[in-house]
């Protein structure tokens, strides 16, 4: 039996745009509620104790905030239905519901699997020792990254002791782990050697899921343009093309290229949120959407000169891997989760190099781009990963922690 905590997923009932830590999640939901048979599913209650969620209820949420994601005719009515649903998940978890599942999680013979692949709920220590305790679950975890405590200076006030809380808690209690990229494992070790104990920690890159582009729709402006996916704060280097930008479309005017921003408005990032709202120079050269589903983002990459990925620190790099499925080129930031990820086929620069972004910038706009020519051409023999090459291994990985063979 694997006990699949949705509790984050919950939490994001309503938002127009997943975030990666997201459509982790619902990667996972979907996969065990194909192929799962032996699965049941559990979150966070109101009154602050895990719960059984009602498994049709669990379907029918995971299906509308997926649809809701990913594009329909409709938004509006989706994301209404889904905060819905979630409500009554929510209602129905204070209702029993926990004696429910430490009975179901106790039904079988074999020991359990609590599964949690967000970092919700982790710094909660007493609850996952409850739970283990009392249903004799063996805990697996999924650690995204550890950047709060790496780069605090990019964080919410308070967030990096609550993450620092968050891998202890997983050093302490996981039975075993899995991570998104070496790099993410090479931060954890250090938290598992002070902890004392040598879980197995596997490492398995996501794979991308989007829907395929539009046939022959053209194109979505009428010169050159850029996109960033991301969430608008502080690590995430917005500023650098901002202030480009605005360089750009002073000396170019209308021949400079466009900058699109796609992602939500974060914390703490007033100076480029004061630059978009109030820079004269930026109006019409810098184009924000902050909410935009993958029917809608697909065919925006799709006719990028490039994606953009000047970032500080990243645990993997969702949009990288999404850019380069839709055989669009990428600039990014030469740090070791993107070279990673991207292996040969990115041009990495210097996060903090403004003249090397300009200088790539303008040549991958240029027509006829012999840089951008070549990015493709690297391009063309780069595979890119799948979410059922990451179950296919991480299931094995499941099925040796359960039957206690993990790491033997």
């Amino acid at each position: 039996m694997i006990a699949l905590d949705l509790s984050r997923l919950l939490s994001r009932a309503g938002r127009g745009t997943p975030t990666g830590i997201d459509r982790v999640e619902l990667a996972y939901a979907e996969h065990l509620m194909a192929n799962g048979a032996s699965t049941c599913f559990t979150a966070l209650s109101p009154s602050g104790g895990l719960g059984l969620l009602q498994r049709q209820a669990a379907e029918q949420f995971v299906a509308a905030i997926g649809a809701a994601w990913r594009g329909g005719p409709d938004l509006v009515q989706q994301n209404r239905r889904v905060r819905r649903i979630a409500r009554q998940a929510r209602i129905a978890l204070l209702a029993g519901r926990q004696r429910s599942l430490m009975a179901q999680l106790r039904a079988g013979g074999a020991p359990p699997i609590y599964l949690l692949v967000s970092h919700h709920h982790l710094e909660k220590r007493g609850l996952i020792a409850r739970l283990k305790e009392r249903s004799r679950a063996r805990f697996v975890c999924l650690v995204h990254d550890l950047i709060p405590i790496e780069f605090p200076e990019y964080a919410k006030p308070g967030q990096a002791a609550n993450h620092l809380s968050r891998i202890e808690t997983a050093a302490q209690f996981a039975d075993a782990l899995i991570v998104n990229s070496a790099v993410t494992r090479d931060a954890l070790q250090p938290h598992l050697d002070r902890a004392g104990r040598t879980p197995p920690v596997l490492v398995a890159p996501f794979g991308v899921d989007l829907p395929a582009a539009p046939i022959d729709r053209g194109p979505p402006f009428d010169r050159p343009y850029f996109v960033y996916v991301s969430t608008i704060e502080a690590r995430k280097n917005h500023l650098l093309l901002l202030n480009l930008w605005r360089r750009l479309a002073t000396e170019l005017g209308d021949r400079a290229p466009l900058l699109v921003l796609v992602g939500q408005r974060g914390w703490e990032t007033e100076n480029v949120v004061d630059m978009l709202d109030r820079c004269p120079a930026l109006k019409g050269a810098v184009i924000e959407h902050n909410a935009m589903p993958d029917a809608e983002m697909v065919p925006l990459l799709k006719g990028a000169c490039a994606l953009l990925l000047p970032s500080f620190a990243e645990g993997f790099g969702f949009p990288l891997i999404e850019a380069l499925e839709l055989g669009v080129p990428a600039l990014c930031s030469d740090i070791p989760a993107l070279r990673e990820t991207g292996g040969a086929v990115p041009d990495f620069l210097d996060p903090l190099d403004g003249p090397s972004w300009q200088l790539a910038i303008l040549d991958y706009a240029a027509p006829g781009s012999p840089r951008r020519a070549a990015q493709l051409a690297r391009l063309s023999r780069w595979e890119p990963p799948r979410w059922e090459h990451h179950f296919a291994i991480v299931d094995r990985f499941i099925a040796d922690v359960a039957a206690g063979t993990a790491g033997a």
